[in-house]
């Protein structure tokens, strides 16, 4: 690989692939530089004995038409329907996901309901005031009952963090617009249908053989322009207010490759550790303070045709090990052989605690107890296992983490020729077609548009919403 580019793309994943598309086809040389071995980052699909499994499965669902139109023009063929049907599963009993909360009432009994609704009340007559934390807007918008018996166990097993640490900013868009009171006046008053909260898709689109196509067509698109895959950047050396180059290695070799402009998808606090020369010790110590949540994925196959018609079961109580769970074929029935499925389990952790440092068998073997004990499966149904490590695989929004944000993003906006894009690469809660349109957006900044990459994914309402 010799010659300048146009851009170099740090990172294949959805964001950075979809910049790298962009230019490609506006005839720009771009290179993309990805450590993994295969293109999709944290939407790509796992290939193990015949059985597909996606990292913790991804449903796509845009209010961007542009982006649709891509990707249904790019997997021409390949789109199944998929139907929507998530669930709780606590206390030996199902409740609807996302949370109804009237649907709550009825399956906790009429004493706890009672419980529930004389201390939402109560709530409501507190003086309001703007919340901080999760814990804050979940109590105001639900009541604490409410609050300790759906929200509080899930959200600390997912983030690892009180639930008074993490940020409202995370909470009050992805359940935005539902309150207890809202719930209840819209199912015994009938409200006027366009006085009612938005509801969640029903059904979606979903590729065939799992949502990793979308990043594979997309680096298909891209060539004859280079998609280095094994390489890990190393060094991004800069100077005069411009990133110069970045160095990259693999297991046997090292490159070093310049462009007029660089598009960054790998973790926010990694880039600025890279940085050459670094940057003021000031930078350093926010980049430590962001941290991210990772995962464990562990994938069971099963010797039977289907377990369940869920397409997530979400599991709260934390005598289950695991947050989510679900099953593949599902959402597709290519999925898995024929007259096989599988069934694929999530656990949320640190890199470096004991769940992340557990071998393959020992994950393997304590996700099929519990699900045995929870009635999914037997343990002589099970033909075989796999375990993937996910890391950086969420932003972990703490309250006070915009601070340290701040000080970094005024620190990189100093450079002149780079740019940020994607969940990761953004530190902001994106889903996939957010991660690519900052993608998209990115690669016609350099084609002379302007688009605030910051802009991305600040709706009023969630993006899943249908009215």
């Amino acid at each position: 690989m010799s010659g300048r580019f146009n851009a170099v793309v740090l990172g294949a994943g959805l964001a950075g692939l979809a910049a790298a598309y962009t230019l490609s086809k506006s005839r720009r040389r771009v290179a993309v530089i990805e450590k993994e071995p295969r293109v999709g980052g944290l939407s790509k699909t796992v290939v193990h004995r015949g059985f597909r499994f996606d990292l913790g499965g991804h449903r796509f669902f845009t209010k961007n038409q542009e982006i649709g139109d891509l990707v249904t023009r790019l997997l021409d063929g390949e789109l199944v329907l998929a139907r929507r049907n998530s669930k709780i599963f606590m206390k030996g009993r199902y409740f609807d996901y996302p949370l109804r909360p009237l649907n709550a009432l009825l399956g906790l009994g009429v004493c706890e309901s009672a419980r529930i609704l004389l201390d939402y009340s109560r709530e409501r007559l507190r003086p309001r005031r703007n919340p901080v934390s999760l814990e804050d807007w979940v109590v105001a918008n639900f009541g604490r009952e409410l609050f300790n018996i759906f929200f509080k166990e899930y959200s600390e097993k997912v983030w690892g963090i009180s639930c008074d640490r993490i940020s409202a900013e995370w909470v009050a868009q992805r359940i935005r617009g539902l309150s207890l009171s809202v719930a209840i006046k819209d199912a015994l008053l009938k409200l006027n249908r366009r006085h009612r909260p938005p509801t969640l898709i029903r059904e979606f689109l979903y590729p065939e053989k799992g949502i990793g196509r979308i990043a594979e067509r997309l680096a298909e698109e891209v060539s004859p322009n280079p998609v280095l895959l094994g390489f890990s950047v190393c060094g991004i050396r800069h100077s005069g207010g411009r990133i110069q180059s970045v160095t990259a290695r693999n297991c046997d070799s090292e490159i070093t490759v310049e462009a007029d402009s660089y598009i960054s998808s790998i973790p926010l606090p990694r880039l600025v550790k890279m940085l050459s020369p670094p940057p003021p010790e000031e930078v350093l110590r926010a980049a430590e303070r962001l941290r991210f949540r990772d995962t464990v994925i562990v994938a069971i196959m099963v010797n039977r045709p289907r377990v369940t018609r869920l397409s997530w079961i979400y599991l709260p109580e934390k005598k289950v090990p695991f947050g989510r769970v679900h099953e593949p074929n599902n959402w597709s029935e290519s999925m898995s052989p024929r007259g096989k499925t599988s069934l694929v389990a999530e656990y949320f952790c640190f890199s470096g605690e004991r769940l992340w440092s557990m071998s393959a068998g020992e994950l393997a073997q304590l996700t099929v107890e519990h699900l045995e004990s929870l009635g999914f499966l037997r343990e002589d149904e099970v033909i075989d296992s796999r375990v993937v490590r996910v890391p950086n695989a969420y932003p972990l929004l703490e309250v006070g983490y915009r601070r340290h944000y701040e000080v970094i993003l005024d620190y990189l906006s100093r450079f002149e020729n780079l740019q940020l894009v994607g969940r990761t690469g953004m530190f902001r809660y994106h889903n996939m077609d957010h991660a690519m349109e900052t993608g998209i957006k990115a690669a016609r900044n350099l084609m002379g548009e302007r688009h605030n990459l910051l802009e991305v994914n600040c709706a009023a309402e969630y993006i899943e919403e249908v009215r």
